[in-house]
């Protein structure tokens, strides 16, 4: 459905994204990023929506050429994104349910009028209750605002998802009620998505697939069980083994 070639993004001298190749097939599936900062990993999801320049290569939509469209607005339906900064990604002085509606009337995707009844089924569709639409996004918590995001961005019923590390900024009882969400809808609504984290245990979780970013590069790729347990390249075992971990029992008391 969705497939890179030999893509390559500069900011002047420096190559952020060097020779990246991918494929995602129609969902529901996962294809995690994965990679230190400053690996690449945001640049080329920004790529795949038309946010950064491609200096070279090609990326396809079901067989479409996106680099070659003057039209973006089927694509932008298509292929949407949900963003780490909940805070930048939803206007302050907007109230919930007037961000989605304005999504579904960019897209003309409900009658005039409808709006609201639209906006309360994906809320509730996310969990959050039909209140919630009157409310402005301080008076949301971290795990809510994100809910609302995901709800802004299913509105226009895509197929795909770029997930740029979307649960990082919530602390871990929440994070698990996200994943849940996520695991929840891409079966629902038959998504495929893109999945750029930090978190191993993440991407673990709701990935088939990863990929190994370094320095712009990939340098393993593959069924994901295969790529955090028994890495080939000492890269990857080098992320891996980063992750810290609790001790197996607590020390004892002296």
């Amino acid at each position: 459905m969705l497939e890179a070639k030999d893509v390559t993004v500069r900011f002047g001298r420096t190559v952020a994204v060097d020779r990246v190749s991918l494929r995602l097939p129609d969902g529901p599936c996962g294809l995690g990023l994965i990679g230190e900062s400053g690996s690449g990993k945001t640049t080329l999801g920004r790529a795949l929506l038309r946010l950064a320049p491609v200096a070279s290569g090609s990326i396809r939509f079901d067989g479409e050429d996106v680099l070659a469209m003057r039209q973006l607005r089927p694509y932008r339906r298509a292929v949407q994104v949900v963003l780490q900064d909940t805070d930048g990604a939803l206007s302050p002085r907007m109230r919930v349910g007037t961000a989605i509606a304005e999504v579904l009337r960019s897209h003309r995707l409900v009658p005039r009028g409808a709006e609201r009844e639209r906006v309360v089924e994906l809320l509730t569709d996310v969990g959050l209750p039909a209140e919630h639409a009157d409310r402005y996004p301080h008076q949301l918590s971290g795990g809510q605002r994100q809910r609302v995001a995901i709800a802004r961005a299913l509105a226009v019923r895509p197929r795909v998802l770029v997930l740029d590390e979307p649960t990082s900024a919530l602390d871990v009882t929440v994070q698990a009620r996200v994943l849940e969400l996520f695991e929840r809808l891409r079966e629902e609504h038959r998504l495929a998505y893109l999945l750029i984290s930090h978190d191993l245990a993440v991407v673990e979780r709701l990935c088939e697939r990863t990929m190994v970013l370094r320095s712009g590069r990939v340098v393993e790729e593959g069924p994901t069980a295969q790529v955090l347990h028994d890495p080939r390249e000492p890269y990857t075992r080098r992320l891996r083994d980063a992750v810290p971990r609790l001790p197996a029992t607590p020390p004892a008391t002296p």
